[in-house]
């Protein structure tokens, strides 16, 4: 017992050291002492004597320990080495790489990568806020645009937006919220431009887009950050007041996800143009995917720039180069129109051949020549975080709120759908992926509206928020059951199930996103140490590399030594010790775990990265999981920080202990499958007892907490409407939506008085059928009250409505370009 004891003491010793990440020097001293207090100098120490080997092992480690912890000697015998050798090996990073590895910021990410996350950073990022103007704008030209939509004459009727919208939102400067005031825009913050855009998508996902892209990654935002003044006096008013429909052309034929491999070009030559000789380039290109582009009037272009004649003595390469062409200049060829998932925002190809354009025609002029790259991943690391993660979590509220909705209305075996356990459990998931969604888009709008620019965040958040909206979708479409698949005018779900294809596919694939993106990028990016190792490796100045490499070097192993018996300790006391915050409150348990899990992940990708090197590209499963992971963890923080910033309401909590569970869950089981699947055996072996010494014990959320945060989704209050926030809401029965909203108030208000009416027809005491007014009867019976049977007829009417579907002529549904011919087709 005494053994085990001072076998104790020394594990705990060892933990807080490497936890500590204390110099070599703290360490062969601690290990020296244990090892003589083993032999000599306590009562317990005689059984340890007869393991003559291990008080050998103890002074062996404090002596070598204690040799490193001298610089020199250190430097000579492991810095030197390991930098001439890894110096080898390493393949050079290149331009566009770097470009993208250095665009954006880091923030909570790194803390996650980094295995111990600092409470107060997560707590210090603002609290979703709004300004006076802008919550005035939602709740004015906002809300107006959205009740002046009809979704079936847009996406089926026109397939087209109507003038008269894009004359509202021109008129309106809702292309304009990115532009600063200072050049005619209304220069919105990020969280008001997420907000404005998801409220008109939960309306019209056609029109959001609209909205979106001039708003997002184009010329407008490349014009206010790179522009010369010139650009910026001749076209940011412009764009901002409607007076120029910009869009962006960089995915061609052969360069989607790759976009860097573009075959599109820009040749550097001297050109007679406006009657004078005039340095510019010859641009070939073939673009397609481009949205806005056959409205568009100004195209923003990125093509590879190379200048064989060397008219810049810049050398022949030039670089990725993003330009500014009017569309009605001599040789640009914009296409038909594509028609992506039936919706109706115009998109389609555009391309020219050798079409002159002078030099001052890049964006920033001569000097952004070589630049595209940077600007675009620099503009795409905050884009991606606000356009693709607004439209889903709007979808993803909407879907919750129509869907309880219906479910409550809609009753099959004599009680609403909604308390049906087969039902309840996609509700469930409903509720979890609004809460979720909102909590996550509201947290990054937030970084982002602070000045950060999240690019490892932004990717893993609009693959996660798309995907999940496409569970919501396929979610809401089984409860709904027939009433969804079949459309028409009163059809509230179709635009968002046309609609999710294309946010998956756009702004990066989600399958790149997720396997080539999120967890590469971010082990660069985040990691503590590992980009500074890089960086210092390829260090022309190799005293100065090698001086900077021992720095992150040594840093790094003191963080892999802190990561191992971290995660062992953690792991074996069930995250109990784990760091939460003072705040923390009914949450600490949720902190703690989060705590835990960030330790666990940090050790698993420090080990994947180490071990893996440059084959972790070709391994797209492993890093595919570990971005599911990493996004877990995430998602559960910026839960945490929602419930917080909301005011901790009681009627969350259970939402908060639902989501939380399941995200744990999700994260053991990402990094499970991490584990099972790992490619290198000895780090396999090691990384199992780590991470799951006690087996993977986290378990998804209950049943019964399932069953309470969907009971109160499904009641008209504060709770339900905090869960649907910032989307468009009416109750105007003309309205399919409204008339959905209005007949659940009407249906939650005479629940008892329907709860008599159906009691009684289950004794047999009413006969309901089409050919009985079982009202009437139930009225004359006593069962119900007259004021009683006069509010349930009008109810079922309401009702009848309610989960009526829409048919029509057959003629109505030909293609347009055939109704002509529809007389001659029926004959046929």
């Amino acid at each position: 017992m005494s053994a085990l004891i001072f076998l104790t003491v020394c594990f705990a010793a060892l933990v807080y050291l490497a936890i500590r990440q204390a110099p070599l020097s703290i360490w062969a001293a601690t290990i020296a002492v244990l090892t003589l207090i083993a032999q000599f100098g306590l009562p317990f120490s005689e059984p340890l004597l007869s393991l003559s080997g291990g008080a050998f092992i103890g002074w062996i480690l404090a002596g070598v320990m204690a040799v490193l912890s001298i610089q020199p000697v250190r430097r000579r015998l492991v810095i030197r080495p390991a930098y001439g050798a890894l110096k080898k090996i390493m393949p050079k990073v290149s331009a566009t790489e770097r470009e993208a590895l250095e665009a954006g910021t880091i923030g909570w990410d790194a803390e996650l990568f980094g295995g111990a996350p600092d409470w107060k950073k997560l707590r210090d990022v603002p609290p979703m806020s709004l300004s006076a103007e802008e919550r005035a704008y939602i709740d004015g030209p906002t809300e107006e645009l959205c009740r002046m939509l009809d979704d079936w004459d847009i996406r089926h009727t026109r397939r087209d937006i109507p003038e008269k919208v894009w004359n509202f939102v021109a008129e309106n400067g809702f292309l304009g919220m990115l532009i600063s005031k200072e050049h005619g825009g209304l220069g919105f913050s990020a969280q008001a431009q997420s907000l404005i855009i998801g409220k008109i998508a939960s309306r019209c996902p056609d029109v959001a887009v609209i909205v979106m892209v001039p708003n997002s990654l184009g010329p407008g935002e490349l014009i206010e950050r790179y522009g010369t003044d010139e650009q910026k006096s001749k076209y940011l008013k412009r764009l901002a007041q409607g007076k120029e429909i910009p869009c962006f052309a960089l995915t061609g034929p052969t360069s989607g996800s790759d976009a860097a491999t573009m075959r599109d070009v820009g040749i550097v030559c001297k050109q007679t143009y406006e009657g004078k000789e005039t340095l510019g380039m010859r641009l070939t290109w073939d673009k397609r995917y481009i949205t806005l582009g056959p409205k568009a009037t100004l195209l923003g272009l990125a093509v590879e720039v190379l200048d064989p004649d060397k008219l810049l003595g810049k050398g022949e390469a030039v670089g990725i180069t993003v330009l500014l062409i009017p569309t009605d200049h001599k040789g640009v060829e914009i296409g038909r129109r594509h028609l992506p998932g039936g919706v109706a925002f115009p998109n389609g190809p555009n391309w020219g051949r050798d079409v002159f354009v002078p030099m001052d025609w890049v964006v920033g002029g001569q000097e952004g020549l070589g630049q595209g790259w940077r600007m675009l991943m620099e503009c795409l690391s905050e884009g991606r975080a606000i356009s693709l993660p607004a439209t889903s979590t709007a979808a993803a509220k909407a879907l919750l709120r129509n869907t309880t909705a219906y479910a409550r209305i809609r009753k099959q075996f004599g009680l609403p759908i909604a308390f049906m356990e087969g039902i309840e459990e996609p509700l469930a998931r409903l509720v979890e992926t609004a809460y979720v969604c909102e909590a996550a888009r509201s947290v990054t709008a937030s970084m982002v509206s602070a000045g950060e620019k999240p690019s490892v965040i932004s990717a893993l958040l609009k693959y996660q928020t798309t995907e999940r909206m496409r569970i919501a979708v396929n979610d809401a479409f089984d409860i709904h059951g027939g009433r969804a698949i079949c459309d028409g005018p009163s059809n509230y779900l179709q635009s968002a199930y046309q609609a999710m294809p294309v946010a998956i596919t756009v702004e990066g694939a989600n399958i790149l996103t997720r396997t080539l993106i999120t967890f590469a990028q971010g082990a660069l990016r985040s990691h503590p140490w590992l980009y500074k190792e890089v960086e210092a490796l390829q260090d022309w100045n190799v005293d100065r590399g090698l001086a900077a490499f021992e720095k992150a070097f040594c840093g790094h192993v003191s963080f892999a030594v802190a990561n191992i018996f971290g995660s062992l300790f953690h792991n074996l006391t069930g995250g109990f010790l784990s760091d939460a915050p003072a705040h923390a409150g009914v949450n600490r348990r949720w902190y703690r775990q989060l705590a835990r899990s960030a330790r666990s992940f940090a050790l698993v990708a420090d080990l994947t990265v180490a071990s893996l090197g440059g084959g972790l590209k070709v391994r797209q499963k492993i890093t595919g999981r570990l971005a599911d992971a990493l996004s877990e963890l995430y998602l559960l923080s910026c839960v945490l920080k929602r419930f917080e910033d909301d005011g901790q309401p009681v009627a969350d909590a259970k939402i908060v202990d639902y989501c939380a569970a399941n995200h744990l869950y999700r994260f053991q089981q990402a990094l499970k499958g991490v584990i099972d699947n790992f490619p290198v055996l000895p780090v396999k072996l090691l990384l199992r007892p780590l991470v799951f010494p006690l087996g993977a014990r986290a378990k998804p959320a209950s049943d019964a907490l399932g069953k309470e945060i969907t009971r109160a989704a499904l009641q008209p209050g504060e709770a339900r409407d905090r869960l649907t926030r910032d989307i468009f809401i009416t109750d105007d029965p003309a309205d399919p939506a409204g008339l959905l909203e209005h007949t659940f108030a009407k249906v939650t208000a005479l629940q008892d008085a329907d709860e008599k009416l159906e009691k009684a027809v289950r004794a047999g005491t009413i006969a309901r059928n089409h050919t009985n007014d079982w009202i009437s009867e139930a009225r004359d019976k006593d069962v119900i009250t007259a004021d009683e049977a006069k509010a349930l007829s009008e109810l079922e009417e309401l009702v009848t409505q309610v989960i009526a579907v829409d048919h029509f002529d057959p003629a109505e549904v030909l293609p347009h370009y055939r109704k002509a011919d529809s007389q001659s087709l029926a004959a046929e």
